[in-house]
C-alpha cells in the first residue's frame, strides 16, 4: 500500500512542472489529487477503533458535461484501540506484561491499520470560483474497505505476538463499501493553487477473515456494520488534455 501511495506522490511532483492556463469554459482534464481525511467511527467500527486519520491518491476524469469519473486509494491509519488489551489477556502476567524469548517483559503496540480502495462518479455545479471547473462537487462511490488492528513487538522478540500468531488477534476483516463526499473544488485558471474540501461518509459490511481467534478459541462470523464520517482536504493537479489557450511550460 506504502508503495502504492508513493508512486503516486512522484507522478504528481513530476508533472507539478507542467502549468496550464484555462479561460472561463469547461473542459475536458484528467486530475491526480493527494488528499488527507480525518474520520470519526461508528457503528460495529466505535467498538474496535477511535478517530482515524487517511492520506490517499486518486485520478478522476471531468468531462465537458461536468460529469466525473474516478478511481482512489487511501490509506488508513490510527492509534486509539478500544479494550486494546483484553484480547491478548491470555498471554499477560498477573501484572500485564507479555514475556519475550529473554524471559523479560517484552514491548508491543497495538494500532490500526486498513485501506479503501473504489470507483466514483459524481457531478460538478460551476459556482463560486474563477471558471466553470471550479464549484460544489458531489461524486458517490463502491469499493473495498479493509482494517485490522496492527500488533508491533518491539525487537521481534515475543513469539506469542510474532508472524502468524499475531494472525489470531489482528482482526483482520473487510467487505463491501459505499462512500458518499459533498465538497467544494477551486481550479485556478493558471498555477497550482488547486484544491478541494468537504465531508464524506462511508458505510462497509464487513466480516472477520481470519480462520481462528486464538482469545476466542472460535471463528468470528459476526456480520458488521462499520461506518467512518469526517472531513477531507485535498491538492489537485490538473493534467491537460487539450487547453483552450497555449500551453505554458517552466
Amino acid at each position: 500500500m506504502k508503495k502504492i501511495l508513493l508512486t503516486g506522490l512522484f507522478l504528481v511532483f513530476f508533472f507539478a512542472f507542467i502549468k496550464a492556463q484555462i479561460k472561463d469554459s469547461s473542459i475536458n482534464l484528467l486530475k491526480c489529487e493527494v488528499n488527507y481525511s480525518f474520520h470519526m467511527p461508528s457503528g460495529d467500527m466505535a467498538d474496535r477503533f477511535g478517530l482515524s486519520s487517511t492520506i490517499g491518491i486518486g485520478f478522476e476524469n471531468k468531462f465537458k458535461s461536468n460529469w466525473t469519473l474516478g478511481v482512489e486509494f487511501n490509506y488508513i491509519f490510527g492509534g486509539n484501540i478500544k479494550d486494546s488489551t483484553s484480547m491478548l489477556t491470555g498471554l499477560m502476567t498477573e501484572s500485564g506484561y507479555i514475556i519475550n524469548k529473554y524471559g523479560e517483559y517484552g514491548t508491543f503496540l497495538l494500532s490500526e491499520r486498513g485501506f479503501y480502495g473504489g470507483a466514483k462518479i459524481g457531478k460538478l455545479i460551476p459556482v463560486w470560483g474563477p471558471n466553470k471547473n471550479s464549484g460544489i462537487i458531489v461524486n458517490v462511490g463502491a469499493g473495498l474497505l479493509q482494517h485490522q488492528i496492527r500488533i508491533e513487538n518491539k525487537d521481534n522478540n515475543t513469539p506469542p505476538i510474532l508472524g502468524d500468531y499475531k494472525k489470531g488477534y489482528d482482526r483482520l476483516s473487510n467487505g463491501l463499501c459505499l462512500r458518499e463526499f459533498i465538497g467544494y473544488q477551486y481550479l485556478d485558471n493558471k498555477g497550482l493553487i488547486n484544491f478541494y474540501f468537504g465531508i464524506e461518509f462511508y458505510q462497509a459490511w464487513t466480516k472477520c477473515r481470519r480462520d481462528y481467534n486464538f482469545d476466542t478459541m472460535q471463528r468470528d462470523d459476526t456480520e458488521r456494520k462499520d461506518y467512518l464520517s469526517g472531513i477531507r482536504i485535498g491538492w489537485i493537479l490538473p493534467l491537460y488534455r487539450k487547453a483552450p489557450n497555449k500551453y505554458y511550460y517552466y
